[in-house]
Parts: C-alpha cells; structure tokens; sequence
C-alpha cells in the first residue's frame, strides 16, 4: 500500500459497514491477509536451487519445499511475514556446519508457493502438513512464522517436536489488529465486525490468538530472541511469552534488529539444539 491507499480502504469499510457489517469484516479481513511481496527473486533463486525441492500438496495450496541433507536431526524453519525460505541462508550455513537435516517451505502467497493471501490458522495447518511430513524434532521460526508454530504447537502437540526457536516474534493478534486499525482509519463498527469474523470462523475470538496463553501448558523446550529495538513486532512479545512458558529461555538483544542475520544469533540457536 502507498502512504494514501489505506486510509482510502478504511473509509470504504465504514461505508460498507453501514450496509453490511458482516461483509464489511469480510473485506478487512481479506485485505489484512493479503500477502504483497515475498515471492523469491532471481537472486534469491540461485541460492534456493542448491537444494532438493519437493512440493507438498494441501487441501487448497500447493507448498515449495527445500532440503538441505544431513545426517543429524531434522530441523524446520518457518519464516515470516512477506518472506521465504532463503531469509534462512546464514543459519543454514551454521546448521550444515553441525550436519543437520534442514527442511524449509515458502508459506502460501510467499515464495515459490500457491496462493496470494495467508492468515495464523492456515499458517498454522500448513507448518502441521511439514511436520507430519519430515518429522522434525526442531522447529525455528521468524516472526509472524513464530506465532503461527507456537499455535500449531498449542492445537497439535506434535510428540516428535522437542525444542522451538522464535525469532522477533509477535504475540497478541489483539495487538496486530489494533496495528491494522490505525493504519486504515476504520472505526468501532468495523472492528467489532471483525471481532465476530474471526469468532464465526475460526472459532476463537481475536484475544484468544495469544502466544502467552498458547504456550501455558507447553512442556518443550523453548529459545526466544527479541532485539529491544524491534520496530515490527514489539519487544513485550516474546518478554511476556517468556513469563508464561516455564520451559523456555529468553535471549535479549540491543541494535540487531528484526530479522536478526547475524552470526550470534546463529550460534546461540545452533548451541541451543545441541544442548
């Protein structure tokens, strides 16, 4: 979206609002879920093709999957919002160096995979599909791919998994909403439009997609990195994910940013799945 064009979809929600409530969630919510860039680039793709591509097919999308072999444990990666697979290039490198087995997958609307619109729940179905698939024992995600890991974990409870990584995750959809809100311009109405959305098909209301609540009862072994400055996805996140998993262990960082490339961050996750 340009600096003009959100502002212009909010007061087109709140017109629409007036005519239909229900239909005026369905519009937010479909141009809240539409994926705008991300797709892998000629650069990009050069890198991506070293690897064994498999697709794996869903009910409705057809998923890009790369493997790197190796003789130890598998080891998924999950990326984030408007991203793909070889946003983990530096971190393959360090987990070839321990001889994992690496398996990462585009999420629908990114990448080299089918689709242009992405939500938690379907996130969350499509990282179960992987799961099942190669039975990793290690889970690493970025960001949004963070939230959506630690839900599957909360509606699956895969035996096989044994420790996760988040990387500059967000926590509370109640926040990203809110986010959303500003951005647009649309009011009250609307908003609780969208409240009802979320609850009629999916089951659960906004505030319920918390990764603090997710992750209550979770008994695996958890590693959390949030750089205090993070200007995508806030800091209190992972802080407050941390208070509420008794398993996990929070790693603070100052000037690193949100997508964290360096090669301390690498190392500490790598030392983490070695424990």
């Amino acid at each position: 979206m340009n600096k003009l064009t959100p502002k212009v979809y909010g007061q087109y929600f709140n017109l629409l609002a007036f005519f239909s409530k229900r239909k005026a969630a369905q519009k937010a919510f479909d141009v809240f879920s539409t994926v705008r860039k991300g797709r892998v680039q000629p650069l990009q793709a050069d890198y991506l093709n070293n690897a064994k591509h498999q697709v794996i097919e869903t009910e409705n999308h057809s998923l890009q999957t790369y493997q790197w072999h190796g003789a130890g444990e598998t080891v998924l990666l999950i990326h984030g919002w408007e991203s793909n697979s070889f946003r983990w290039r530096n971190l393959i490198s360090f987990l070839q160096e321990a001889n994992y087995n690496i398996v990462a997958f585009d999420a629908p609307g990114h990448g080299h995979s089918s689709g242009s619109n992405l939500d938690l729940p379907l996130y969350t179905d499509c990282i179960q599909k992987m799961v099942e698939t190669y039975s990793p024992a290690y889970l690493v995600a970025h960001s949004f791919g963070g939230m959506a890991t630690l839900y599957g974990e909360y509606k699956y409870q895969n035996q096989n998994v044994e420790k996760i990584v988040t990387i500059g995750s967000p926590a509370e959809f109640h926040e990203l909403l809110g986010h959303y809100q500003k951005l647009l311009g649309f009011n009250n109405r609307v908003l609780g439009a969208f409240n009802k959305y979320i609850i009629d098909r999916f089951g659960l209301e906004v505030r319920d997609f918390s990764s603090s609540k997710f992750v209550e009862n979770n008994s695996k072994k958890g590693l959390l990195i949030h750089d205090e400055l993070d200007l995508l996805a806030p800091f209190h996140a992972s802080e407050e994910v941390h208070t509420h998993w008794k398993g996990s262990r929070f790693i603070r960082t100052k000037g690193m940013g949100h997508s964290m490339h360096q090669p301390e961050i690498n190392e500490q996750i790598v030392e983490f799945l070695e424990e």
